[in-house]
């Protein structure tokens, strides 16, 4: 085993342990060779992706060879409580029972195990007096999520009450939810995707449309407004709020999202004939999907809400470079 510190910015503790012989689950693995962590620790490092072999994360249940070294990245203690941090953060609208913010492509939005600070809760705490308490002294005023590299609208309770009535909404699937999405390749017209999604079969930091087991029903609206060089800009509607369900659908239907490297965005980009287009979709471009719009009845004063994020320049500039205009379809 060896043991060493990162740098004074990251301070996470680095470990390293080689296996002498065959072994069974890198988990009871790790267990047995380190000195302090226990089992439940090493779960969740695992979960957060901290735990990886020669660069990739693994599964508790991946068996480890002789010569093999796992690498396992200690973050630093979280605080008990999440601490108010000076980050931009742009705010749609706000009253004394909520709050609509942009959050903004690559901020998680609540601490955890490899994301202490940076997040949108951090910012919030920065920026709005009272939140609610249901989500627990590290999610104060979250009440629902997106994925970290999709920017979009994001609602912020301000008390309890307004955060069990945004709850319900949401659970009753009476908020209208509205994404932009780029996707590879050429879809025309409008129409759904109704399949269940749960968790990939093999691998599990996805999620995969069609599984057998354990899938939960899921139905995905689109609409495409641009047809663009090599890809497609659509308007997509979800019924329901499965995790990684816009990513996960559109897969399945063999247009996977711009820039998506998990779920094969750049990969299928790669094919495509044109040299100017697949340099622009595999190069630095990120994931191109945007929540635009949140649609409800106001939970406290019954008043209906339209409120919408304005769209990246990021993603209006990639449109522009793919033959679009972005005017044409109110995204400026």
């Amino acid at each position: 085993m060896t043991r060493s510190r990162g740098s004074a910015k990251i301070r996470a503790e680095i470990l390293e342990f080689t296996a002498q012989e065959d072994f069974g689950r890198i988990d009871r693995f790790l267990a047995e060779v380190s000195e302090g962590i226990s089992r439940s620790r090493i779960r969740q490092l695992i979960d957060g992706e901290l735990v990886t072999v020669a660069g990739n994360p693994v599964r508790p249940s991946r068996k480890v060879a002789t010569g093999e070294t796992v690498r396992v990245e200690v973050p630093p203690p979280v605080p008990s409580v999440a601490l108010a941090e000076e980050l931009e953060l742009e705010i749609i609208y706000e009253d004394k029972w909520l709050a609509a913010v942009a959050k903004p492509k690559g901020m998680v939005v609540h601490p955890a195990p490899g994301h202490s600070s940076g997040t949108l809760v951090n910012a919030l705490l920065a920026r709005l007096e009272g939140l609610s308490g249901i989500g627990g002294v590290m999610r104060p005023g979250i009440v629902h999520r997106l994925d970290k590299d999709t920017s979009g609208v994001v609602l912020v309770a301000k008390d309890d009450v307004t955060h069990r009535g945004l709850q319900a909404l949401f659970k009753e699937r009476r908020i209208d939810k509205t994404y932009l999405a780029l996707v590879v390749g050429s879809m025309t017209g409008e129409g759904e995707i109704d399949t269940p999604i749960g968790r990939h079969p093999t691998d599990r930091k996805k999620m995969a449309a069609g599984v057998e087991r354990g899938g939960r029903p899921a139905l995905t609206r689109w609409s495409a407004l641009a047809s663009l060089e090599g890809c497609t800009l659509l308007q997509v509607k979800i019924e329901t709020g499965r995790t990684h369900q816009i990513r996960a659908h559109f897969t399945s239907v063999g247009h996977p999202v711009v820039g998506d490297p998990l779920y094969g965005g750049i990969s299928r980009a790669r094919g495509i004939m044109d040299k100017r287009v697949r340099l622009i979709l595999t190069g630095e471009t990120s994931q191109a999907l945007h929540a635009w719009k949140l649609g409800f009845a106001h939970p406290a004063t019954g008043e209906a809400m339209q409120l919408e994020a304005p769209v990246p320049a990021e993603m209006v500039e990639l449109i522009r470079s793919l033959g679009g205009d972005p005017k044409v379809h109110g995204l400026i």
